[in-house]
């Protein structure tokens, strides 16, 4: 037996691996967080398959669930939402699958900032604009920043910055990051990216506290800045410069 934790993506719900697919049409039992995963993913389920939300679970109830399952030798689809990698909750279980020597896979998924990027048609990274990307998020309820971890550190960086569980707390981005970037820097807000009801906010870190007021958005938004996102006079990538030698082009002349 063995419990499969499955990168659903970010909302489409062609935007599976086919890995991630074919795992879950061989698992009897079915696990998804069903506040994020889309219903559609739950059709490659097995027609008798034990399926259950673990929205309004514990995590002490969803172990209940992996015990119950080892002991009738049942293998386990875990659906989470993105990319298992970032804010999935993830550890806290194999913490509790590793007490009772229950084995485990991850397969991961499509995460909610490449699906954003997507939508924006843009790349996150552009030469001698941005060449790193910081995912991080803002403090909440669930779980508040170590302090080393601010978002005026990562600002003096001027990478593009993607922000996670940030869409109530836009004066204080606008606040602390324009010292940093300046008030014309681009700003994206992307909810539900892939979603049949995705939207999308563009502006600047002067205007986007006012966009957002007057088109509210209430959750599952990221919120991504920096001059990577309206670049347009930079040089070309160096990748596929005629005098660029590499591997597949020959080598440097000497």
């Amino acid at each position: 037996m063995t419990v499969h934790f499955i990168g659903a993506g970010p909302g489409a719900a062609d935007l599976i691996t086919v890995r991630g697919r074919d795992l879950i049409a061989r698992c009897p039992v079915c696990l998804y967080a069903g506040s994020i995963v889309p219903q559609e993913l739950l059709a490659h389920c097995p027609g008798n398959a034990r399926i259950v939300d673990t929205a309004p679970l514990t995590l002490d109830e969803i172990e209940a669930e992996f015990v119950k399952a080892y002991a009738a030798g049942l293998d386990v689809a875990r659906l989470h939402s993105g990319d298992l990698s970032i804010y999935s909750a993830l550890a806290e279980q194999l913490r509790r699958l590793h007490r009772h020597g229950i084995p485990y896979t991850i397969t991961p998924g499509v995460p909610a900032f490449a699906a954003a990027a997507a939508t924006l048609g843009c790349e996150l990274t552009v030469p001698e604009v941005a060449q790193s990307v910081v995912l991080t998020r803002m403090p909440g309820r669930a779980s508040a920043m170590p302090k080393a971890e601010q978002l005026a550190g990562f600002a003096a960086t001027g990478a593009t910055l993607v922000i996670h569980l940030a869409i109530t707390s836009i004066s204080r981005i606008v606040n602390e990051l324009t010292p940093f970037y300046g008030c014309d820097c681009p700003v994206a807000v992307v909810a539900r990216a892939s979603w049949a009801d995705e939207r999308v906010i563009r502006g600047t870190l002067a205007d986007i506290a006012q966009l957002l007021a007057a088109e509210p958005i209430e959750r599952t938004a990221l919120v991504l800045v920096g001059r990577a996102l309206a670049a347009k006079d930079f040089r070309d990538s160096a990748l596929y410069d005629p005098d660029y030698r590499r591997r597949f082009r020959g080598e440097a002349p000497s």
